[in-house]
């Protein structure tokens, strides 16, 4: 046997059975969840109610390692950098997927440059529209747009952010003319809709729920595939006539690239452990989130969808990063 075919087999062993014993050791020290939001949002929140499960379940501390700033950009760049041993991770939503689009250069592949863990929480939005409107329909409010081409506006946050993309979506597949009006937060999205400035928007349900229960807004339909518990009775935007409308914001956890599938699997089984946990379920619905874990392969073919979903939109839309 040729010297160099012996040694590239005697590497290839070493190597995997260096791969098994980190496996098997893991944790063995401190885990950093690099999490893609600044403290005290939804996404933070999220994440603290995973960690401190994580802690427990694995026996090692889990941290919190916040690291907001480019959309995501930033927390996507320290992950993919790391060393691919289980010990950073990923705690990254929606905009992992919709920065791909708005970039045309990032110092890492969003498929190629990490391994999927799991989806861990998923968003439903509600549409809003303003109380003195007569609308209380999507049908209502698709006929009303389309009788007022460039003169109804829809309030969101900066380009890319949950709510613009709804809109965007939203004025894409009813094909009216409505225009984005940039906010910094959800209150004064909300606010805006509330005092007239502003027809319509999507908000989460927590950030929702004051304003529909005070009859301050009309809430006409939600955003995601399926109805929410927290509303029951309110159908969803493809029920009321936009077939195939999906905009459910979401949460999930991924690691570098290269990282031993034997880890991934142990911590996707925690993460389905504890989106079973009734309190965890109640403090999670809370916060307006549906937790649902799939599987590493399910949650990489939803992060690909999700990223051709948004490319598409994003070059009909003619969406540019602020």
């Amino acid at each position: 046997m040729p010297y160099c075919l012996t040694n590239l087999r005697l590497w290839a062993i070493v190597v995997g059975i260096s791969l098994t014993l980190s496996a098997q050791a893991y944790p063995d020290r401190t885990i950093r969840m690099v999490v893609i939001s600044a403290p005290g949002g939804t996404t933070d929140i999220m994440s603290r109610l995973l960690v401190q499960q994580l802690t427990e379940g694995l026996g090692q501390t889990v941290v919190v390692d916040n690291r907001p700033g480019g959309g995501g950009i930033i927390s996507a760049e320290v992950v993919s950098q790391a060393n691919p041993d289980g010990h950073t991770l990923l705690y990254t939503h929606t905009s992992f997927s919709v920065i791909p689009s708005l970039h045309q250069k990032l110092s890492y592949d969003s498929i190629k440059s990490f391994e999927r863990v799991g989806l861990f929480a998923q968003f439903p939005g509600v549409l809003l529209v303003n109380n003195n409107l007569p609308i209380k329909s999507v049908k209502d409010l698709i006929a009303y747009a389309k009788a007022r081409p460039g003169k109804v506006n829809y309030a969101a946050g900066t380009t890319g952010a949950t709510a613009h993309l709804a809109g965007e979506l939203f004025k894409s597949m009813a094909n009216v003319n409505i225009v984005h009006v940039p906010y910094k937060g959800t209150g004064g999205q909300l606010a805006s809709v509330v005092s007239g400035e502003t027809q319509m928007t999507f908000a989460s349900v927590p950030a929702a729920l004051p304003f529909v229960k005070s009859g301050r807004a009309r809430a006409i339909a939600l955003g995601s595939a399926k109805r929410s518990a927290a509303l029951p009775d309110l159908p969803t935007v493809a029920e009321s006539g936009l077939p195939g409308f999906d905009l459910s914001a979401w949460n999930g956890v991924m690691a570098p690239r290269g990282t031993p599938n034997a880890i991934i699997m142990q911590i996707n089984r925690e993460m389905r452990r504890i989106i079973e946990i009734p309190e965890i379920r109640e403090r999670a619905a809370a916060q307006g989130a549906d937790l649902v874990v799939n599987s590493p392969q399910e949650f990489t073919t939803y992060v690909q969808a999700q990223t051709q979903k948004w490319a598409k939109l994003v070059r009909e839309s003619g969406m540019k990063n602020d």
